[in-house]
């Protein structure tokens, strides 16, 4: 469904074969969107000077870096237009500088779409998120069970559950 978007921990999510405005351009048409390649490639560009990748529209993905290549992702994803959009640890291989590009384009798009991220960085679920949720896996291989839920703030400075604070504290995790 186009109402939910996935983007991907792993950077294999863009087609080597097609230029970052081409992997933009593909998506758009599969999702129906616009009926000329000069639409989809006038709007691709506004996706891409908002992911801040304005002048790498004609590079192959090879060619990009870890974060540029999750940025591509992103935008790729919104191009949908989703009503939700799901992230998969979108930081989790990206250097410091990435990551805070990337943050700043989630926190950009959180405005107009439900963004939820799946995360181990309880630094970087403080600094974007409006509520959070911690889960834990007592078993690998076991479903894991909600321990909190709330708005951020109260889960980072007054959690319920001692298993959160632990982790929050570093004391396990």
């Amino acid at each position: 469904s186009k109402d939910i978007m996935m983007v991907f921990q792993s950077f294999d999510q863009l087609f080597p074969w097609y230029t970052v405005l081409g992997n933009l351009t593909y998506a758009m048409k599969k999702a129906g969107l616009f009926r000329t390649l000069a639409e989809r490639k006038e709007c691709a560009r506004s996706y891409l000077s908002m992911a801040g990748l304005s002048g790498f529209e004609n590079a192959y993905p090879h060619a990009l870096s870890g974060g540029m290549k999750q940025r591509v992702g992103i935008a790729r994803a919104y191009t949908a237009n989703p009503e939700i959009l799901l992230m998969d640890e979108p930081c989790s291989a990206i250097d410091p500088t990435s990551v805070s590009k990337v943050e700043d384009l989630m926190a950009e798009l959180a405005p107009e779409m439900t963004i939820i991220i799946v995360t181990h960085s309880m630094q970087q679920a403080a600094r974007i998120s409006d509520y959070t949720a911690f889960f834990l896996q007592e078993v690998a291989g076991e479903p894991a069970t909600l321990i909190e839920y709330g708005q951020t703030d109260a889960i980072f400075t007054s959690p319920v559950d001692s298993r959160t604070e632990d982790y929050i504290t570093g004391r396990f995790g």
